[in-house]
């Protein structure tokens, strides 16, 4: 993980970084006062969280990034943004994802603070499988606007998720399996949010190759390699059927999902650990749940109630 900081009320030095840290930019006037720019970037592998906090009004225009772009505006905003056919302008509360990664945009930034979050587009095929109806090729976003209210705030929970509970703790954002469960979780919200060409249920190819043989190459791979970080379209890939089939199986014959399966496994081995462990050690609970990927306390001491009756600091002191 990195952490870049910038904070400076150069405005020819601002639209520099910017330039160079972002896309072409271009900085109006400004007034005196109102000048000051303040960027936080929190980075892992394959996703970026920027906070970005401007003073002034600014155009951009930006060469195709490859990448999906995420914006939620706090205050301020964003007017006469275009890319191929589409015009609009975005404000506080809005959650949007700017451009396909592979068409440029332009627009104007207006003394907004707001969120930028990018991800690489492969990470929505990681975690969902393309129509085979539609044009082949990666799970790709259809629409820039999410398709609901709801949708559109889980996503912005997931980023302020990530942003804090993750990327804020370099301890924590340095466990491989929290970072790969972090991106999974991300993409699988901006699937949930936006209209995409991802198909989510089985055809009769999906369903026939649904078996119990599959579940056991599934499951045999996932108890073999649940210390690594996992996807489910490399779980798919190892037990030989596509991502459909295997959640297909999954709910047919456990009634759960692949990573609920996959989260169930790592509960087994910290709850393992932390029954080994000494309670004058100096290990921690929270140390155990990261290393298998576990990156929300709260949320993680429900599930291992949830599982075994009481707190998992109960298990480490030997209760």
């Amino acid at each position: 993980m990195s952490t870049l900081h910038f904070d400076s009320s150069d405005l020819e030095v601002t639209e520099d970084f910017l330039s160079r840290n972002y896309a072409r930019m271009r900085i109006g006037n400004g007034s005196p006062g109102t000048s000051r720019a303040r960027i936080t970037r929190e980075t892992m592998p394959g996703v970026t969280v920027d906070e970005l906090d401007l003073d002034f009004d600014m155009s951009y225009a930006v060469t195709p990034l490859r990448k999906i772009c995420l914006c939620i505006v706090h205050e301020g905003t964003v007017q006469d943004h275009a890319f191929g056919d589409v015009e609009d302008a975005f404000g506080p509360g809005d959650v949007v994802s700017f451009a396909p990664p592979e068409l440029p945009y332009q627009g104007r930034i207006c003394g907004a603070r707001y969120n930028i979050t990018m991800l690489d587009p492969e990470l929505l095929t990681r975690v969902a499988a393309g129509d085979p109806r539609a044009k082949p090729g990666p799970v790709r976003l259809t629409g820039h606007r999410p398709t609901s209210a709801a949708t559109a705030a889980h996503l912005r929970q997931t980023v302020i998720h990530v942003r804090d509970h993750v990327l804020a703790d370099p301890a924590v954002a340095a466990e491989p399996l929290i970072v790969s469960t972090a991106a999974q979780h991300l993409a699988a919200s901006v699937l949930a949010a936006f209209p995409n060409t991802a198909l989510t249920e089985p055809t009769g190819t999906d369903r026939h190759d649904a078996h119990s043989a599959t579940l056991r190459r599934a499951v045999a791979h996932i108890d073999g390699h649940a210390h690594e970080p996992l996807t489910v379209a490399e779980i798919a890939a190892a037990a030989h059927v596509t991502v459909r089939a295997l959640q297909y199986a999954f709910r047919r014959h456990l009634d759960t999902t692949p990573l609920a399966y996959l989260r169930r496994v790592r509960l087994t081995h910290v709850h393992e650990e932390l029954r080994a462990a000494d309670p004058d050690s100096g290990l921690t609970v929270t140390a155990v749940a990261a290393r298998w990927g576990f990156y929300h306390p709260g949320r993680f001491a429900m599930l291992y109630r949830d599982a075994y009756g009481h707190p998992p600091h109960h298990t480490l002191a030997g209760h």
